[in-house]
């Protein structure tokens, strides 16, 4: 069975980084959710690209997920962060050691924010990864970096690699290389 995969989105969300997660992640063929923290299914992202989500985040809260992920964004982190189911998620996700995933600023709008980074190691988008310490966290200067059950990134430019290293965790190597060789990386 694939794994069930959900990626938040809401408005001035970096189109990048959610484009790319999204693409790349059902090339591996994982069960993947976009759901919107706003009051609709449309956002309107940080350069103007309106997306459609699959569903609302209310909608998601009863599932069980394999992996959350939170693209980046201003002030789409800041949506993001202020959902409070999306919280409860990744509260939920967070106690289970089950997969995170954020890119940009929501390592730190939104994880670090509400303490779910603290003692690990994580990056961030420059300027927002200064601010990870300031909430008991090493940043890192890496592209991508791995600790415990959290996977963070740096930004657009590190999209495509953030992508199929969750691929890499979800799916396994052989599904991750398949992918990658595919998309010519």
């Amino acid at each position: 069975m694939s794994k069930k995969v959900l990626v938040a989105v809401a408005d001035g969300t970096e189109e990048l980084e959610a484009v790319t997660i999204i693409d790349v992640l059902r090339r591996a063929k994982l069960d993947l959710t976009v759901a919107s923290v706003m009051p609709g299914h449309e956002v309107a992202c940080s350069r103007g690209v309106h997306l459609v989500a699959d569903k609302l985040i209310g909608e998601c809260v009863g599932d069980e997920w394999d992996a959350i992920i939170c693209p980046g964004g201003m002030p789409g982190a800041e949506n993001l962060s202020e959902s409070e189911a999306l919280v409860s998620l990744l509260n939920k996700q967070n106690d289970s050691r089950k997969l995170i995933g954020a890119i940009c600023a929501a390592p730190q709008v939104v994880l670090a924010k509400h303490g779910l980074l603290r003692g690990m190691t994580a990056t961030a988008y420059p300027g927002f990864r200064e601010k990870l310490g300031e909430h008991g966290v090493n940043p890192s200067d890496d592209a991508v970096v791995s600790d415990v059950n959290i996977i963070t990134s740096q930004g657009p430019g590190t999209a495509m690699m953030f992508s199929l290293v969750l691929i890499r965790e979800l799916a396994g190597e052989v599904v991750c290389n398949e992918v990658a060789e595919g998309l010519l990386v």
